[in-house]
């Protein structure tokens, strides 16, 4: 293995071991089993190497989204790839993860070019998928609707990676994943709601 690719490798579990404040350069060039100098040559600073660490975090993610999602055939089974395969991977991928959520991070510009790009490649995907939906009959949205519902189910998802993800009872990702994904074809309403006793409430034609 060549020494840029042995440093990136041993200071991703460092990295998602300790977090990126408590691992040093010391601690990745003894792993390494090379002087700071040579680190040096290869990359400029600590944050130079966790960056290319989350990047290439980031590229693997993004890479094994699309192998899933082009693997499905019908709009609901790649929404539902999308969504499962995005969890999954989150959860091995520590460090691309923390460069998400992670407030003391946020002030490195490279962090915020990051969730820039990681919010807008997601909601692509989502609009693209929404539009095959739409196009099949599958997804009963108008085309004005596709942006607001990408990012909603955006939205909900990020806000539930945070407790799927940190909490280790929770080992099946699939069967989580089907709760979000019921809500977000079938929504909470029973298929034929009978009229709400509530007259500020009106029925909505779903």
């Amino acid at each position: 293995m060549d020494t840029p690719r042995l440093i990136l490798r041993i200071a991703q579990d460092f990295f998602a071991r300790f977090g990126f404040n408590k691992t040093t350069i010391d601690d990745i060039a003894g792993a390494a089993h090379i002087a700071k100098s040579t680190l040096y040559h290869h990359f400029s600073s600590k944050q130079d190497i966790f960056r290319r660490v989350v990047e290439h975090e980031g590229e693997t993610l993004a890479n094994q989204i699309s192998i899933a999602v082009d693997a499905a055939y019908s709009a609901e089974g790649k929404m539902r790839a999308y969504i499962v395969t995005r969890l999954r991977y989150l959860k091995e991928l520590a460090n691309y993860y923390s460069a998400l959520k992670d407030d003391y991070l946020e002030h490195y510009s490279f962090i915020e070019k990051l969730r820039e790009k990681d919010l807008r490649d997601e909601t692509a995907m989502l609009r693209q998928i929404l539009r095959d939906g739409i196009s099949t009959g599958t997804f009963r949205i108008k085309d004005e609707e596709v942006e607001i519902t990408a990012l909603a189910v955006m939205t909900a998802l990020k806000g539930l990676e945070y407790p799927w993800i940190a909490n280790e009872e929770i080992l099946d990702i699939d069967k989580h994943a089907e709760v979000l994904l019921n809500l977000l074809f079938h929504g909470i309403c029973a298929e034929n709601p009978g009229e709400s006793s509530d007259p500020n409430v009106k029925r909505t034609g779903y």
